[in-house]
Parts: C-alpha cells; sequence; structure tokens
C-alpha cells in the first residue's frame, strides 16, 4: 500500500506491454511466496540459519557469471562460510544455542529452501525489471508489490485482519513492511541497474553475516566460534570478488 501511495503503479500496468506485464505478475507472486515462506522458516528455525540457506541460491548465480579463478575462489570462500553458518549434518542441525533436530525442523528446512528458490528468482526477474534503469524499475517493483499483496492476501487476511484492533501490532507490522520491503527493495532495484548480476548475488551474501548479528542483538542468539569463523568467510569471499570490467 505504501508502494501503491507512492509509486501509483496502476499507471505503470497501462502502459505496460504484454511482456512486461507478465514479468510483473511473475515478479509479484515470487515476492509474495518469498516473503511469506520466509517468515514461515523463521519461526521454526534460527534467523542465521534462515539467511544462510537462503544464500545458496545466489551463491549459485555468482558461480554462473564467475569468469577468473580469484571470482571462483571468492565464491568458494562465501560459500564455505554459509555452510559453517548452516551447520546442518545429518541427524540434526546445529542452531546458534542448543541443538534443532531435523524432526522438529523440518517443515522449518523446507520453508527455508523453497525460501532460497525463490530468492533466486526474485534476482533474476529483478535485474530484468531494472534494465531500463533505477526509476522506470522502481514503479514496476511498485506494481509487482501489489500484485503480491493480492496474491497473499487470500491466505493471510483472516490472520492480519486481527491488527486492525491492535493499533501497536498495526504500527509494528506497517514498520516491518516498510523495513523488510520498501526499503531493501528499492535498494536492490537501484543496485540491480548499476551491477552485473553475478556481482550483485555475491554482494548478497553478507546476508547471512548480517542475520547473525540482528540475531545477537534482538533475539539474543549468540554464535558459537564456529558460526563467527563462517561470518568472516563469507566477508572475505566478498572482499574478494571482483566485478568485470
Amino acid at each position: 500500500m505504501i508502494f501503491a501511495i507512492w509509486r501509483r503503479p496502476w499507471r505503470t500496468w497501462q502502459v505496460s506491454t504484454w511482456r512486461q506485464r507478465r514479468l510483473l505478475i511473475a515478479l509479484g507472486v515470487v515476492l509474495g511466496a518469498m516473503n511469506s515462506v520466509f517468515y514461515l522458516a523463521i519461526e521454526r528455525l534460527p534467523l542465521a540459519t534462515v539467511g544462510a540457506i537462503e544464500f545458496l541460491g545466489p551463491i549459485v548465480l555468482a558461480a554462473i557469471g564467475i569468469r577468473s579463478r580469484r571470482n571462483l575462489g571468492a565464491a568458494l570462500l562465501a560459500c564455505a562460510g554459509v555452510w559453517l553458518l548452516t551447520t546442518v549434518h545429518l541427524g540434526g542441525a546445529g542452531q546458534l544455542s542448543g541443538t534443532v533436530h531435523l524432526s522438529g525442523a523440518a517443515l522449518g528446512l523446507i520453508f527455508a529452501f523453497a525460501n532460497c528458490a525463490l530468492f533466486a528468482a526474485y534476482i533474476v526477474l529483478g535485474h530484468r525489471l531494472a534494465a531500463d534503469g533505477g526509476a522506470s524499475g522502481i514503479d514496476r517493483l511498485g506494481a509487482a508489490m501489489l500484485i503480491a499483496m493480492v496474491v497473499v492476501a487470500p491466505i493471510g487476511i483472516a490472520d492480519a485482519a486481527a491488527t486492525l484492533a491492535a493499533p501497536l501490532l498495526l504500527a509494528a507490522a506497517i514498520g516491518v513492511g516498510v523495513c523488510s520491503s520498501v526499503i531493501p527493495y528499492v535498494c536492490d532495484q537501484l543496485a540491480m541497474a548499476r551491477m552485473p548480476r553475478a556481482t550483485f548475488a555475491l554482494m548478497l551474501s553478507l546476508l547471512p553475516a548480517t542475520a547473525t548479528v540482528i540475531g545477537v542483538l534482538v533475539l539474543a542468539q549468540v554464535p558459537s566460534w564456529i558460526e563467527a569463523l563462517g561470518v568472516l568467510l563469507v566477508i572475505g569471499g566478498v572482499a574478494l570478488h571482483r566485478q568485470r570490467a
């Protein structure tokens, strides 16, 4: 709704070709599903674990665009960091404090890997959306977000309706929407318009590191030394990566 007030995406829809509308619909469906399974995953798994699994999709996209040994090394370094952060083993999944067994986290892992696949699709579709430049990309993003709302509404409207009677909860929900969708997706569009897909995908390897930091500050999920090492490896991969000329 904030995107709609800000960008008036129906105007973008009216002037779009059918090919562009198909892209908007595809991105809207991906955004709606991706955000939904992400919250279902972090309801069952630690934030850092979900963030690490989510990154496995982008690192595949980064690897596809690799054209040098240095970038291959960067991807392998970041991938090693993600593996340490995820710490998923046969018979159990490592958690920031304690252990989550597969028997209790299986559904969470399914949601996390679904989010991973959808996140990779978001990067591919988002780059196509950003092809016409930052401002135009943001307008089309607003249209895609409106479609995402329509896609998710039939599933979530019953639970969301309860917030209308709780002003503080409604304010918190709006805050989450702004901080998790409006600001980051706009920044994504501005970055995608300026960076190759592989570079952008590898830069997203900072995601599990920031998820770990937020997990510590907000959720009191203190990382082990292995997970701290994983964060350093991920950041090292980003630092080593070199963008193509």
